[in-house]
This record gives C-alpha cells, structure tokens and sequence, in this order.
C-alpha cells in the first residue's frame, strides 16, 4: 500500500472538511472516488473484516469508505469532532459516524510529530503507533492531529456506523464479548457459558439498530 501511495498525486485535505474542520486542516488527502483509495481501501475493508477484535468493538453495520491521508511540512489538523453524517457519494447512502478509525501506515520513526490526540473525560491520550496498527474511538470526541515536523505520516481514516449507537452500550458489549471468548478457551463446557452467551446476543437484540 504505501509502494502505491508513495507514488500518487495528493489533494488538499480541505476538500472533504466541513465548514469548522476547514479552518483547522492542513493535510493532502485521496478522496473517496480517487481509483487509488478505491483500491487500496477495498484491502483496508477486507482486513477489518477478518479482525475479530475490530468486529467485537465496533459491532459494524456500515463502513465509509476508507480516505488516505498524508501529513508532512507542518501539517496538521487542529482541535475538532468528526461530522455525525457522511454521504458515501459513490454508492448513494449516508453513514452515521458513531467510532472513527486511524489506520497507521507509516511507522514512527519515520516522522516527528504526528500524534493523534484524543480528548475524553479522563483527559487526553495521545496514539502514534507502529505501521499496521489501528486505533477506533467515538467520533464524538474531540481530537486533532498534532505538527508534523520532519517525515511524513500517511494513515488511512474511515467511520463506522455501528449497530448499536450508544458508546457505554458498544463498551459492555465489547468487554463482555472479550470475557466470553476468553471462557470458551479454558472453560467451554461450562454451562454457565451457554446462559452468559444468551445475555451477550439478548441485550444485543435489545440495542442492535438496523
């Protein structure tokens, strides 16, 4: 992927910004009908989908297409939420942007700077990591993507819209989900496992939006 990207033409990242992301953005970006995003992010959608750990905690009902970003020179992306509805031009729907994803392509060593900085209650955590490596969070936390001052950093970036809206909903899901899977590796004949696995797709069927 980065043998393709390495090679192609960037555009201004402004393009796909909403009027309040604008004026904070600072990066070279793929758009959605670029044929290279088309190409490479059909890659990215086929390895989420492989991902048990993605599936777990993002509970996907649709996808965006996956975006190719590229910060380098001091660019940026200031302080900013995501837009809750993005329309997926190419196919003609409209996604809800409940978990937004950073797919790392460049590894850290190769620029400075870069951080992608997210704000929660318990404050802010900051995310550079190794090529390869994903980070999904809820679209509605402020985050922004810190100078990048020697390098270049290229991620891909996409949201998903998840069957169930709600974040602490997604979250007892998800921790659930992963003790569940942890029982059936020591402890699969146990009968509470089957009762517990009930309660997992029970509350599922409550909160699940399709």
């Amino acid at each position: 992927m980065r043998g393709v990207l390495d090679q192609t033409q960037w555009e201004d990242g402004r393009v796909t910004a909403g009027p309040q992301a604008a004026q904070v953005k600072r990066n070279l970006q793929l758009t959605e009908e670029h044929p290279v995003a088309q190409q490479l992010g059909e890659i990215v959608l086929k390895a989420l989908g492989r991902n048990e750990t993605f599936l777990s905690a993002a509970l996907p009902h649709k996808v965006f297409p996956p975006l190719f970003n590229c910060y380098t020179g001091g660019g940026q992306f200031g302080m900013h939420v995501d837009t809750a509805v993005r329309d997926v031009r190419t196919k003609g729907l409209r996604v809800r942007t409940d978990l937004s994803g950073t797919l790392f392509l460049s590894a850290p060593e190769e620029y400075d700077g870069g951080e992608l900085v997210m704000e929660d209650t318990y404050g802010a955590h900051a995310a550079k990591l190794p090529a390869g490596d994903l980070v999904l969070y809820p679209s509605t936390s402020l985050h922004k993507v810190n100078a990048v001052t020697r390098g270049a950093r290229i991620a891909s970036i996409f949201w998903v819209q998840s069957l169930v809206r709600e974040d602490s909903q997604r979250t007892l899901l998800f921790e659930m989900d992963s003790a569940l899977q942890k029982l059936n590796k020591t402890s699969a004949d146990h009968a509470s496992l089957v009762q517990l696995t009930g309660v997992y797709h029970n509350l599922l069927r409550r909160w699940a939006e399709l």
